[in-house]
């Protein structure tokens, strides 16, 4: 599919497409028990990613951080994003491996952001690692299609994500260097970024070498199975009370309900 250089519009095949909707939902759902219901707190201090050596880390936060968001805003521009520069790569490459793509660059934000922030007494939350793992995957899928920033400027998509990706670089490490602290997960973003661009370059390895040992393969005459002229002389004759039965099934469904092995023999008595 050669559209690269298409003004981004999304949705491409599916307006809404499985992986994307089920994540939406599960976050609009995990949001409301934060905070309409008393739950909330409970929720916040066992699903968020809480730093290692904080003592409130357990095994599945670098999974349940995803879904926990810190405010309303947080989670609308999140999942926007999430469909706006997903729809058309799950529709791309399937909901399976992008469900596969997603929750490995959550996940993989989750462990660097964990590296970064250590010593740091406060959670994590929030599906941005994932998403920024989603726009590098746009940038690298369509790098010259055009997004409208602000809805006004086109800028490529390559350039779009790179800007995006100096930004959080700047973000991050200059609040450490200056030993300010920030409410943003900068490493969470990079971390998700860093491991899609690893995870999207290690697929087209491997796609590249199938198709360079699909060419090496020697391509010689199949040893297995029969000759068509062969399969032919030694199928047996089609009698008149299977033709009629094929016909009949003409006039009731159409030819279109025919099995293949049924359009073969009206074909074979049609030549005799």
């Amino acid at each position: 599919m050669n559209n690269s250089n298409q003004t981004y519009s999304p949705g491409g095949f599916q307006f809404m497409p499985p992986a994307i909707k089920a994540i939406i939902i599960a976050n609009v759902a995990v949001f409301a028990l934060q905070y309409v219901t008393p739950f909330g707190g409970m929720v916040q201090d066992i699903g968020a990613l809480w730093p290692v050596g904080s003592g409130n880390f357990r095994l599945w936060q670098p999974l349940t951080y995803m879904f926990l968001h810190g405010s309303g805003t947080h989670l609308f521009f999140n999942m926007f994003a999430l469909w706006m520069f997903g729809a058309e790569i799950e529709n791309q490459w399937g909901t399976r491996e992008f469900n596969i793509y997603y929750f490995t660059c959550g996940i993989g934000a989750a462990f660097i952001n964990l590296l970064a922030t250590m010593g740091d007494p406060y959670p994590t939350v929030g599906a941005s690692g994932a998403i920024y793992g989603v726009l590098l995957a746009f940038g690298m899928m369509f790098p010259n299609r055009y997004i409208f920033l602000y809805f006004l400027f086109p800028v490529k998509a390559k350039y779009f994500i790179a800007g995006y990706a100096l930004i959080e670089f700047f973000s991050g490490f200059g609040s450490r260097a200056m030993g300010s602290g920030s409410n943003i997960a900068h490493f969470a973003h990079l971390g998700g970024m860093l491991i899609g661009f690893i995870f999207i370059t290690i697929k087209r390895a491997e796609w590249s070498f199938s198709g360079l040992f699909s060419k090496l393969r020697p391509s010689g005459k199949k040893k297995s199975g029969p000759r068509l002229h062969t399969r032919n002389r030694l199928t047996p004759p089609v009698s008149d009370a299977e033709i009629n039965a094929i016909l009949d099934k003409i006039s009731e469904r159409g030819y279109g309900s025919l099995t293949d092995e049924e359009r073969r023999k009206l074909l074979k008595a049609g030549g005799k």
